[in-house]
């Protein structure tokens, strides 16, 4: 119940829904308005309901005190972002006014205000006289706009009236109870008495009859004290839904392109086939127009599904079509008419009813004077032959026949279904007409007034819902068919709250199953997954995890062998059994992204094109051809190498080869021995110390966990298979192969000085080491590009999946920039980046190394990062676009020398690194950089982040130790360490280094 206590602290907003509404069949709260949301959570249409509720949460109502704000529906309400209303010392109530030109204020309502802001006076179609009085400086007048505040106080005085007779007859209370209704005006009633200039007996004398002028003369009483104050916000617009046709469809046209917070585009929520046949100044909501569909300037569409070929001539406004309505209008001429299809309930019955009237007509002046679709009603019936009896009963005074109450709509004809040409012939010239007149006479015709009452809202917004979808539908093939870089979650999550997930898994489904490209058919399962992963509404456990569960192995089989459709189906079968609660759902969706993984790695694996393997000398039994590599630093860029994003945005990343501590960290060697099979060593840290993994294959079958990157050796196992020294699968087994091929088999070393989740690149520059000496040691020779792509492709192999960038900068000496342009197969192109003589030893002297301590423990950073591309999450999308341009930058400044603008990118790229994978900055290496700030240009963490190491440039030369006493000073920072760190211009070396080796 509410009472003066809950009033006391409470914010209400009521909105009132307002009257029937010609031109909406929901009202004018729920009339569309031509409006997308890109950065919404969910897709919706957008009602005015939904405009005027926003435009008070977020707007007007900011920082008003405790009451209660009344807001009617019937109006279009743009406000500039952050209007200014003062409140201090407010008590009372407080109108709203928008400013407005004195012409249209003429058919309104204005205020007329004192210097302070007390309303004096509440002017209705005033007189010219009366209008000016009401000017501002600038000549504009505060209009009506339908929005009061009540204070705490004055809401509890008005709610104790609502007891007192003859008022009590206001609510159901009173009517309950017998008393017979009375209607008030928020406004002329209630609002109106607290305006200076009235007097109570002008006030009370107003009102009408007996009931309302003893109703005014309690609200006298009760809210006269309280003073009425106005607010009136510069640059903000209203606009009366009114009752004119013209008016509306100039509405939901014009406001395209204004500065309110209500952007008005042509097309909203609709699928067109041909975009280019809808004129500006037209305006196309929630619908769905196939073919070819002309529609001229100052026309609206809403709700329709229309095939084309069809012409809508200017000043129209068609809505509620169904597509088997085209046919009716197919050379049709439409020109200034209001063409709607109404869903009407008759007691049980549900049925379409069709109505048309014209743009310039008036619902309620008498028919002597009016007209009827544009004409007088007189050549209305000279042209059609219907006469007056028709619509009209004779016992209708002369003067009280109108459009409203005209029997022109047929509802129901006796043995056929009626359609839209039962109005449409209304249009049709004489010639036309007779035929269609008798049919039209046979039929149960209403009148608008008798349709109102029977209209069935319910079955309305179902309808715009089924059409909202099938639209939404279309955009999902456009959307992903097209490469589009726009985001299908907001339509993902509606879908589901709506029920119309299984419409949306059916389209993505046939998207990926028949779109011919495995790039399309991945983000379609990336979609796929994201459904699943909604419809579990947060529960049911992380995201990314494994995806390889023996039930998916039929349709992954599918996939890898190249038959996509095969294995959307399979895959789609299989998810028919992992619906039914949240826990199943979001596995689901991991073996999705499984799934979409399998087609990333086919599309990425393009690019062993690009890799040529030439022969060179075999060196002897037993010698070691040794490989020795420098570290990367990754100055800029990095993500945007990450595939799907590399061919499908295109990527740049600066990169850097270092020598950690003055030597090259990361090296592998091999050599051949007499035995038949593979002995892998892994040493963790240079091969002089403790073997940390020693591992011998003797079978085939010990290398098929090759694709599980952590099974021991499986790095080296697929580097034999990637470099084809072992064929994999085969049925020749391990040891005649190697026989055959080498007369022995391979012993291999690999070390690395660096620790694990450095972020310098470690694993994929080892690979790299890897098949370098592999190559050689085989008898086989590859330029350092074929290294970079045969790196990619192990990778892939490897199911880690990284990117290309940690082998570009290691592999290739100095400072570099590596680019893919989007596109299919992927090819990785470097280009030396020249820098000022002397600038190399510049950098060394101001790069500092720190070991943070931290490992990166994120091992799904990946999956969220190609989860949220996929999804082209605008955030992602501005992201991709932010890490290339500001590679550009940096090599352009790394070209100029330039120290400081080189750290002004290394801040941005880690600021652009946090954004792509949220939670790689831990607390400890906040505080580290923080601490660090001061002597800095720019830091960051290398590599994705979440530990490893800081790379810091630092403002003046050779700081080590100071950087050293400063983190020796800073709380919480844990185990870290300060290394040199220098840039390597030599680049990876091989050398056959006989029996004993370095």
């Amino acid at each position: 119940v509410v009472t003066a206590d809950v009033l006391r602290e409470a914010r209400i907003l009521i909105l009132h829904t307002g009257r029937d509404f010609s031109f909406d069949d929901c009202g004018r709260a729920f009339t569309c308005l031509p409006v997308e949301e890109p950065s919404a959570p969910a897709e919706a249409l957008v009602c005015n309901l939904d405009s005027l509720l926003g435009t008070m949460t977020y707007q007007l109502c900011v920082g008003s005190p405790p009451g209660v704000w009344v807001c009617s529906t019937d109006m279009l309400l743009t406000v500039p972002s952050a209007p200014v209303i003062d409140w201090d010392g407010f008590h009372g109530v407080r109108v709203i006014a928008v400013p407005g030109s004195q012409a249209y204020a003429r058919n309104h309502g204005v205020y007329l205000a004192d210097e302070q802001g007390l309303v004096r006076n509440i002017i209705y179609k005033g007189t010219e006289t009366q209008i000016q009085q009401c000017a501002g400086p600038d000549g504009t007048v505060p209009l009506v706009c339908g929005v009061v505040f009540f204070s705490s106080e004055a809401a509890e005085q008005l709610l104790a009236t609502h007891v007192i007779p003859p008022l009590d007859a206001c609510t159901y209370l009173g009517l309950d109870s017998g008393a017979p209704p009375i209607q008030l005006s928020l406004f002329f009633d209630i609002v109106l008495c607290m305006a200076g200039a009235m007097t109570e007996e002008d006030f009370v004398k107003g009102g009408g009859d007996a009931s309302v002028r003893s109703a005014r003369s309690v609200l006298w009483t009760a809210l006269r004290a309280f003073p009425l104050s106005m607010a009136c916000i510069p640059g903000a617009s209203y606009d009366y839904m009114t009752t004119s046709a013209s008016d509306h469809i100039r509405s939901l046209t014009l406001l395209a392109g204004s500065a309110s917070h209500l952007r008005f585009c042509k097309t909203a929520h609709s699928h067109v086939d041909e975009p280019c046949l809808l004129e500006d100044g037209s305006s196309v909501t929630n619908c769905l127009l196939e073919g070819a569909v002309r529609l001229a300037a100052s026309s609206v569409i809403q709700h329709c599904h229309l095939q084309g070929p069809l012409e809508v001539g200017p000043g129209c406004l068609l809505s509620g079509l169904a597509r088997d309505s085209s046919l009716a209008l197919q050379g049709c001429p439409l020109r200034d008419v209001i063409l709607q299809g109404h869903h009407v309930q008759l007691r049980d019955l549900p049925c379409r009813v069709f109505t048309l009237t014209g743009c310039l007509d008036d619902w309620q002046s008498p028919a002597e004077e009016a007209t009827y679709l544009n004409i007088p009603w007189a050549e209305f019936f000279h042209r059609t032959g219907i006469r007056e009896g028709d619509l009209w009963d004779a016992e209708m005074p002369q003067r009280s026949r109108c459009l409203l109450n005209a029997r022109l709509f047929p509802v129901l004809h006796a043995c056929e279904a009626l359609g839209l040409e039962d109005v449409l012939w209304l249009l049709a010239p004489a010639a036309v007409a007779s035929e269609r007149l008798a049919r039209w006479r046979a039929a149960w015709r209403m009148s608008w007034q008798e349709l109102l009452p029977c209209l069935d809202k319910a079955a309305e917004l179902g309808a715009r819902r089924a059409l909202f979808f099938l639209q939404g539908q279309r955009k999902v093939q456009r959307v992903l068919l097209g490469r589009q870089d726009s985001s299908l979650l907001p339509l993902t999550r509606s879908a589901i709250h709506e029920g119309y997930h299984e419409a949306m898994l059916g389209t993505l489904d046939e998207v990926a199953s028949t779109a011919g490209d495995a790039g399309i058919a991945a983000r379609a399962l990336a979609c796929i997954a994201d459904v699943l992963g909604c419809m579990a509404r947060g529960e049911g456990g992380l995201r990314s995890g494994p995806a390889a569960n023996r039930e998916w192995a039929l349709a992954f089989g599918h996939l890898e062998s190249g038959d996509i459709a095969g294995g959307v189906r399979e895959l789609a079968a299989e998810r028919q059994k992992w619906m039914s609660r949240p826990a199943l759902l979001v596995r689901a969706a991991r073996h999705y992204e499984g799934a979409e993984q399998i087609l990333i790695r086919q599309a990425v694996m393009s690019s062993c094109q690009f890799v040529t393997v030439g022969q060179a000398e075999l060196p002897p039994m037993g010698h070691w051809v040794q490989v020795a590599c420098p570290a990367r630093l990754d100055l800029s860029g990095g993500w945007s190498d990450t595939p799907p994003i590399t061919y499908e945005h295109g990527g740049a990343v600066v990169d850097v080869a270092v020598l950690v501590d003055g030597c090259q960290p990361i090296g592998a060697r091999v050599r051949r021995i007499r035995e038949p099979e593979l002995r892998l060593v892994s040493f963790s840290g240079m091969p002089q110390s403790k073997a940390a993994v020693e591992l011998v294959c003797r079978e085939l079958e010990h290398l098929q966990d090759y694709f599980q990157p952590h099974a021991p050796g499986a790095l080296l196992k697929a580097a034999f298979i990637c470099t084809q020294v072992v064929q994999f699968p085969s049925q020749k087994p391990l040891w005649a192969q190697l026989m055959e091929s080498f007369g022995g088999g391979f012993e291999v070393h690999t070390w690395s000085k660096l620790p694990h989740g450095s972020g310098l690149g470690t694993s994929s520059i080892l690979a790299g080491a890897v098949m370098a000496s592999l190559y050689r040691a085989a008898g086989k020779s590859a330029s350092t590009e074929s290294l970079i792509h045969a790196v990619l492709h192990l990778e892939q192999r490897l199911t880690t999946g990284g990117g290309w960038q940690d082998q570009v900068g290691g592999l290739m000496p100095g400072i570099k920039i590596g680019r893919s342009k989007a596109q299919l197969p992927l090819r990785v192109e470097v280009e030396k980046i020249p820098v000022p003589s002397g600038f190399i030893q510049t950098l060394n002297d101001h790069l500092v190394l720190v070991y943070t301590g931290k490992t990166r423990l994120a091992r799904n950073l990946l999956q969220d990062v190609v989860r949220n591309w996929y999804a082209r999450l605008p955030s992602a999308v501005q992201n991709a676009d932010a890490l290339v341009s500001n590679a550009e930058e940096c090599a352009q400044a790394l070209r100029q020398g330039n120290l400081p603008l080189i750290g002004k990118c290394l801040d941005r790229y880690w600021q652009q690194k946090k954004c792509m994978a949220p939670g790689c900055e831990p607390l400890a290496v906040r505080r580290m950089m923080d601490a660090l700030r001061p002597y800095s240009y720019g830091q960051c963490l290398a590599g994705a982040g979440g530990g490893g190491f800081l790379y810091v440039l630092t403002k003046g030369p050779r700081q080590k130790e100071a950087l050293h006493q400063i983190l020796a000073k800073t709380e919480g920072l844990g185990n870290f360490s300060i290394h040199s760190i220098e840039v390597d211009m030599g680049g990876f070396s091989v050398e056959v280094v006989g029996c004993n080796p370095k």
